[in-house]
């Protein structure tokens, strides 16, 4: 559970400034390594738009779409007067109708942007309730633990289940972040239309970006 004094500090912050910065298609956009980053990740129609607008308390800094595989960029916004940290929005990833060229290029930049980004603090790794960890969550997942990248495994949409059927899922969560190196052994449990665990999260993303 969040320190009550953690969590009001982040509903401040994110109450106050948050803008969109720029996208990069490639790391020559990336912008200068000068606050540190969060980074979003998660299958394509995961609910990733709509968490980051939920934790910023906005209805579109994120664009919700209904036509998954849209992002294939990393979209950075800024948070704070003067920046605090930065959100970044990875593409979704596990879209099946996705060009084979745009696959691999969206993991040769996150892999990249992984590997070689020093500012980046944590990743968020959404998984939809419904459904649990499939392999591409997997996928992502490996990919994070080769990169020696620190991240938390969010589930979203919470409401849309009933609740024996989301205690099993947090179980099942829960064990498959043990085996993974680089998981956060705390599974975040959200719901961006009823505002379940945005708080905590929210406290938990500035936590993080804290970290020295």
């Amino acid at each position: 559970m969040a320190e009550p004094d953690l969590v009001e500090q982040a509903r401040r912050l994110f109450a106050g400034r948050v803008e969109f910065l720029r996208s990069a298609p490639a790391l020559s956009f990336l912008p200068d390594p000068d606050a540190p980053e969060l980074a979003f990740a998660g299958r394509s129609n995961v609910g990733k738009s709509s968490l980051l607008n939920a934790l910023t308390g906005r209805k579109s800094i994120a664009r919700t779409s209904v036509t998954p595989g849209r992002t294939q960029e990393l979209n950075f916004f800024e948070v704070g007067e003067p920046t605090l940290l930065r959100l970044v929005d990875m593409p979704g990833y596990g879209y099946a109708k996705a060009p084979l060229k745009v696959v691999e290029a969206w993991k040769r930049l996150v892999r990249d942007y992984l590997r070689g980004r020093v500012v980046l603090k944590r990743t968020l790794v959404l998984i939809d309730s419904r459904h649990g960890v499939k392999d591409v969550d997997r996928e992502m997942m490996k990919m994070l633990d080769e990169s020696a990248v620190g991240y938390r495994l969010v589930l979203t949409k919470a409401d849309k289940i009933k609740a024996s059927e989301l205690d099993k899922v947090i179980a099942e969560t829960q064990i498959e972040a043990r085996k993974h190196p680089a998981a956060f052994p705390v599974v975040h449990v959200t719901s961006s239309e009823k505002g379940m665990g945005i708080a905590e999260l929210r406290a938990a993303v500035l936590e993080d970006a804290l970290i020295a």
